[in-house]
This record gives structure tokens, sequence and C-alpha cells, in this order.
């Protein structure tokens, strides 16, 4: 289980990964020291799984973001998971239980990019696309976390 100080760790890292251990020290009232083998320890428990950059798709030249329900035909589960896989559009995907087996987000340029993308795995599967227009809610971390 967590405590105080972890969460209050885990809460400063989200809001900036990238701070020094000394200010992240400074910001949950420890040393440097051990505030390194307490970030070291929620890394050996899982609960830290890496450090990454959030990077704005719409910036690179992905405008469109699709949000996409597959349902693999019969016998072609497999063969629909290793395609989600390969094309690098699909920048997230969760295999779900349900009418589907799966609830992606694709990045595209134009509607036509997205076009052809669902082309290459139509013949294995149907699907059901909506684009996406707003992110009321940006990714986040579970309720457990408090400040």
């Amino acid at each position: 289980m967590m405590d105080e100080t972890d969460q209050k760790i885990l809460n400063a890292l989200i809001a900036d990964s990238r701070m020094s251990q000394k200010e992240l020290a400074a910001r949950v009232g420890l040393s440097a020291p051990a505030a390194a083998d307490r970030v070291r320890r929620l890394e050996e428990r899982g609960v830290i799984r890496g450090f990454t950059v959030d990077i704005n798709p719409e910036a690179l030249g992905y405008p469109l973001q699709a949000i996409v329900r597959i349902r693999p035909l019969p016998g072609k589960l497999h063969i629909v998971e290793q395609l989600i896989c390969e094309i690098p559009e699909f920048g997230e995907c969760d295999k779900v239980t349900g009418d589907d087996c799966f609830v992606a987000r694709l990045y595209v340029r134009s509607v036509a990019e997205l076009d052809g993308l669902l082309d290459q795995i139509v013949d294995n599967a149907e699907t059901n696309t909506s684009i996406v227009k707003a992110k009321p809610v940006e990714r986040r971390m579970p309720p457990f976390i408090r400040d």
C-alpha cells in the first residue's frame, strides 16, 4: 500500500516527471537520497512503470483522432490483433469484452487516410468508427492518488 509520502511523490512526478531528485525531495519533505529510494521502490513494486513525454499529435500533423470498435470475423481474432499492432497510426488499443473485441484510437491526417487504414482490416473484421471532436477529460490517474 502507498503512504502519504508515496502519494506526494506520485503527484509531483505526474505534474513534472522531469524534475530533479533534489526538487522532488524538497516538494515532498525528504532528503534527495530518501526521495530517490522511494522512487526506486515504487518502480520495483510496479507502481511507476516508466517516465514519458506527452506529445501533441496535432503538432506532428495528425489533426484527427478516431475511436474504432473492431469485431473480428470468426477465426480472425489473432490476425486482426496482429494487423492492429503493425499499423503505427493505432496509438492505443484495448482488448475488451462485449460485442467488440478491440477498442482502438487512431491518429490520422485525414478521413481519406482513416479509410485507407481501415481498409487494411476490413477483410478480417467489422468496424464502427467515431471521430473525436474534443477530449473533455485528458488521460488521468485513478482517484486513489490525492494531493
